[in-house]
């Protein structure tokens, strides 16, 4: 497998306030002569596996990079595809990244992106077992080729080591239009015609996907994580009769066989006959309550900018009344992580006089659905957008695509405790 080069920057940054942590400079990652980014991230102890983009005039291509010290360093990166550019990431839909931890040694690291596919776009998994160093052939996730576009997943792993991807599926538009069963009235209708875009799961040597349901906005990222009692919860923006645009949840407990009905998060009104390009973020802590965040017109208006709110739930099956996050301006492209003292880590970033920059709050969750949200600094350095979080065992990282006159390279800032 080819190597590239990896190439770091440090980049001076205030200290963080002392009851929050010490922060650590930042660094670059990146490959170099190519526009690096859309990277998630996932962490197992101290070990951290960044996946992003890499691209130039001749395609797009998935790379990870890894950290065995907590972000402090990254190996050089690795290219994860086995066709050259044939990448179809963005930034609601990036690769995802996830981690199989094993008895011993690291842990495997399983990556899943979009691709071109025979007559739409296609969802590939490639994994390494050697702690990043090498890619094995990739190979399609279960019900992942069809007419049509797929994309938006997202990605976890359950406790038997199962790798779970859940996407946005539109081949029911594809077979609609090829039937000529538009039906009357439904090309006027965006409601109705969301009815032909669904959610689907698979795992892993599944023979067939499930459709959780019917009724999914069309571009907005989705979430799946697995709680600690096994479960696998999943989040996206759905379309509710008016053509609302709000966040609903579904859970698994019986290993992915079966979804419960979509649970609506918040009824905020929000009319709007498009996709938002903005999808939820999803968290379970140890207690197993579930905390969703997510952007939203604060009036449901559509001309109003976007402000970001969090709602949570101790059963799946209700939530607290929403809370806003506060931000400071136009609020987009939000990401969250339970960090190990029960609180949480989020970022997003916001529109500013000079363009978006990347925001991280530490929520503490507290008695009946409140929070409070406490800023913490970030390097200020270009423009910084479409961030990812995770978990380590000594705090977090924090990753986002940074952008700058030279290009775009993958920021990397540490939140130690």
């Amino acid at each position: 497998m080819r190597r590239f080069v990896l190439f770091a920057q440090i980049v001076a940054v205030a200290p963080l306030a002392a009851e929050l942590g010490a922060q650590a400079t930042p660094v670059t990652v990146g490959v170099e002569g190519k526009a690096s980014q859309s990277v998630t991230a996932a962490a197992a102890g101290q070990f951290v596996a960044l996946a992003f983009t890499a691209s130039d005039a001749s395609g797009a291509d998935v790379f990870v990079a890894v950290s065995r010290d907590g972000g402090a360093t990254f190996a050089a990166p690795v290219r994860v595809n086995a066709t050259p550019g044939d990448s179809r990431a963005g930034g609601e839909q990036p690769a995802r990244v996830a981690l199989i931890t094993k008895p011993r040694g690291l842990p495997d690291i399983a990556v899943v992106w979009t691709t071109k596919g025979a007559a739409g776009t296609r969802l590939l998994t490639a994994r390494s077992t050697d702690g990043g160093r090498t890619f094995g052939a990739p190979s399609g996730i279960p019900g992942g080729d069809a007419a049509g576009n797929r994309g938006w997943e997202s990605v976890t792993v359950d406790k038997t080591g199962r790798l779970f991807t859940m996407w946005l599926d539109h081949r029911e538009t594809v077979k609609a239009k090829e039937q000529m069963q538009t039906m009357e009235g439904m090309t006027h209708d965006p409601t109705a015609q969301a009815q032909l875009s669904k959610l689907y799961v698979s795992a892993l040597g599944d023979d067939a996907p499930r459709v959780v349901t019917a009724g999914v906005c069309y571009c907005c990222k989705t979430s799946l994580v697995t709680g600690g009692d096994g479960a696998l919860y999943g989040v996206w923006r759905h379309v509710y009769a008016g053509s609302q645009r709000d966040i609903a949840l579904t859970v698994s407990r019986d290993g992915g066989r079966t979804f419960a009905a979509p649970v609506r998060v918040s009824e905020d009104h929000w009319h709007f006959d498009g996709c938002p390009d903005n999808g939820p973020a999803l968290a379970v802590d140890r207690a197993n309550h579930v905390h969703v965040a997510w952007p939203t017109p604060p009036d449901g208006k559509t001309g109003t900018p976007l402000a970001l709110f969090y709602a949570t739930s101790t059963d799946g099956r209700t939530f607290t009344p929403r809370v806003r996050i506060p931000t400071k301006g136009p609020a987009h492209h939000v990401q969250m992580t339970p960090m190990p003292d029960g609180s949480l880590l989020l970022a997003w970033d916001e529109l500013t006089s000079s363009g978006r920059k990347v925001h991280v709050a530490r929520a503490t969750p507290g008695e009946g659905g409140t929070a409070t949200f406490a800023e913490l600094p970030v390097a200020e350095q270009g423009s910084g957008t479409y961030p990812a979080v995770a978990s380590t065992a000594n705090g977090a990282v924090i990753a986002w695509t940074r952008t700058e006159a030279s290009g775009s390279t993958i920021a990397v800032q540490r939140i130690e405790r």
